[in-house]
């Protein structure tokens, strides 16, 4: 299943691989929703999805509550601005509309993710979206996927959160998958990007949760910063697909990590009677 958003390091044909590595559990926690692509593929009795943009989690919120009433308002928007001019005073209007309310606004979010180059998400430092108009002949409008969506997310809890935030409102027996922005890669998604600190930041937090007992997964770039962030984790090489920082037609191919944690090591302890009056004790390491 594709998803609702084009969306960069968009996580549909890589799932193959990722749910090698996700095991079973009550709960999928994503502090980074992006695409959504993980949810769309994974069965998890519940999720909690999260993210730090806010345009991003107000669509999932407003398909999940009013998804007929969304591709009816959305359809229309597709099939009457269709040229550029409608396209710079849809993105004008979702910068600077204050009284554009939240369903509007999703509907928008949508327009412009369709319409924009490449389906990039980019804000600039003062929040504004700033992808220019991508010139498609017909974009595709995603009912199909929407509905799909809508569905699924009868199971999930979308909130509007970073993700130390996120990883604090963890449950016993959660299942962890990070997607953070990429190191050395696009992190414009955000008007605060994605800086190295936050890097080390994530991995220290899941450092300690995995150390908790909670199983984590991590996509990442394959480089010497991640490799060292994850060095106590198992971490499997792949080939995934790029697009970003190319020429229009091409693409081009680059290494990335998941990265698994390993279960936590426990100390058991059994007296033991050796048919003797002694009780010996036996360390055995889990």
């Amino acid at each position: 299943m594709s998803t609702i958003l084009k969306w960069a390091g968009n996580k549909t044909d890589l799932m193959p691989e990722i749910l090698k590595h996700l095991p079973k559990g009550p709960r999928l926690v994503e502090p980074f929703a992006g695409s959504c692509a993980v949810m769309m593929a994974t069965d998890y009795p519940h999720y909690l999805v999260a993210d730090i943009n806010h345009d991003l989690i107000n669509l999932y919120r407003i398909i999940a509550e009013d998804c007929e009433n969304f591709i009816l308002r959305a359809k229309a928007v597709f099939e009457s601005f269709v040229l550029a001019e409608n396209y710079y005073r849809v993105r004008e209007a979702f910068n600077h509309d204050r009284e554009i309310n939240t369903f509007h606004r999703a509907v928008y979010f949508l327009y412009l993710n369709r319409h924009s180059y490449r389906g990039l998400c980019r804000y600039n430092q003062s929040g504004g979206f700033n992808v220019p108009f991508g010139n498609y002949k017909k974009p595709y409008f995603p009912e199909t996927e929407i509905r799909a969506f809508a569905e699924k997310a009868k199971r999930a809890t979308f909130v509007c959160a970073s993700f130390d935030e996120t990883l604090n409102m963890l449950e016993p027996g959660d299942v962890i998958y990070c997607d953070p922005p990429y190191d050395g890669v696009f992190t414009g998604y955000h008007s605060s990007g994605f800086k190295e600190d936050d890097q080390y930041h994530l991995a220290s937090i899941l450092e300690r949760r995995s150390s908790e007992g909670y199983p984590v997964v991590v996509s990442n770039s394959d480089t010497s910063l991640t490799r060292s962030l994850y060095r106590n984790f198992v971490y499997h090489r792949i080939t995934a697909r790029r697009s970003l920082g190319v020429a229009a037609g091409e693409s081009k191919s680059a290494p990335e990590i998941i990265a698994v944690s390993r279960r936590p090591k426990q100390t058991a302890w059994f007296g033991i009677d050796l048919a003797s009056d002694r009780d010996y004790s036996v360390e055995v390491r889990l």
